[in-house]
């Protein structure tokens, strides 16, 4: 199982002091932050993609590109890499360039995005979201698996012999999940190619998350891919830590009530009441995010969100050392009790190439 964080990059003023970090200052935190996660033993980092304020990366694969050649082992991903608005040819190339960079530690996670304007800055039509999403990975496959490409569709111009370059990695393009919190759309197209599944919840209440995990399973198995159980899934969270749960609660509650994504909303109690929003101690942390099997079975990835609403970078790393060196070693250890054997790890370059994930 794969333990990791992602960044949604926003740029948001602290609260506490009201100072604004610049975009450049914010940028720098979270190549340091990427850096941290590898430091601490952490899997996966994963970054957002937006193209509005208050957020900063637009490009992810110049980030991913940076750290890459900073870091040694860790995966290098994306928490939304809008398939909707990105022209396909573009993504094949960019992630195949990214993975030779990598060597390999690449992956995506293909989504629609939170940001309505997007679309008509990028000449779509919001209105056509499901299809755009649908006819764009479809190209994006045959992209990364046909070296000469014939097609035609509704959403751009026609291919004719065309070669995405460079082609990907050991011939083996990258694993793909599609992120999706409410659209059962992307649950089934997720689950008819065989490929991850990642259900964001940290604003969702566990019934809604299990529901949607379980609609992709079930058509996982359906699309003869395996079992429902061999389906591979991953969860969002979101944590603040002291080691004292009344301090945690403490600090972290002007961030949460003026943060960009809740802000001004439910109460920080309700919201962890009813979310996966951890606030408190280490082992608390362990608690709830050991309780999300319950309720998503065996799990392949589980990434945390805990650079957000204005924290500054020295909160953020204190954070990431009591993740990796308190939270994550017992995490792994107990969600490894029971596993069934037939439960696939989470795909890596080295699987995919072994021919070890099957379908993919």
């Amino acid at each position: 199982m794969q333990f990791g964080i992602f960044t949604v990059g926003d740029v948001t003023p602290d609260p506490t002091t009201g100072r604004t970090p610049t975009e450049a200052e914010r940028i720098k935190a979270m190549v340091a932050i990427a850096l941290k996660a590898e430091e601490v033993g952490l899997d996966v980092f994963a970054t957002g993609e937006h193209h509005n304020p208050p957020f900063v990366p637009s490009s992810p694969t110049t980030m991913l590109g940076y750290i890459a050649a900073k870091t040694d082992k860790l995966v290098l991903s994306t928490s939304t890499t809008l398939i909707t608005t990105n022209d396909p040819v573009k993504i094949a190339e960019d992630f195949a360039m990214l993975q030779h960079l990598a060597d390999g530690r690449v992956d995506l996670m293909m989504g629609r995005g939170n940001t309505g304007p997007v679309y008509p800055w990028f000449g779509q039509d919001i209105r056509k979201g499901i299809d755009l999403a649908i006819e764009n990975y479809a190209l994006l496959r045959r992209l990364w698996r046909e070296d000469v490409v014939d097609w035609e569709g509704k959403f751009r111009t026609p291919l004719q012999g065309f070669t995405a370059t460079p082609r990907p990695l050991d011939g083996v393009p990258p694993f793909v999940w599609h992120g999706s919190i409410r659209s059962p759309e992307i649950a089934e197209q997720a689950a008819f190619y065989g490929d991850g599944f990642f259900h964001n919840n940290i604003f969702w209440p566990a019934d809604h998350t299990k529901r949607m995990v379980e609609l992709y399973r079930t058509r996982f198995a359906h699309y003869g891919h395996g079992t429902p159980e061999q389906a591979i899934v991953g969860l969002g969270g979101q944590v603040f830590m002291r080691r004292n749960s009344q301090d945690a609660v403490r600090e972290f509650r002007p961030y949460f009530d003026n943060a960009p994504v809740y802000g001004h909303g439910p109460s920080l109690e309700d919201f962890t009441e009813q979310t996966p929003l951890t606030v408190g101690s280490p082992q608390q942390v362990i608690e709830k995010t050991l309780a999300f099997r319950e309720y998503a079975g065996d799990y392949q990835r589980q990434l945390f969100l805990m650079d957000h609403a204005g924290l500054p970078l020295k909160t953020v790393l204190e954070q990431l050392d009591l993740l990796g060196e308190e939270v994550v070693p017992v995490l792994r250890k107990e969600f490894a009790v029971g596993r069934p054997a037939d439960v696939p790890e989470a795909p890596t370059h080295e699987s995919l190439l072994a021919g070890t994930v099957r379908g993919r």
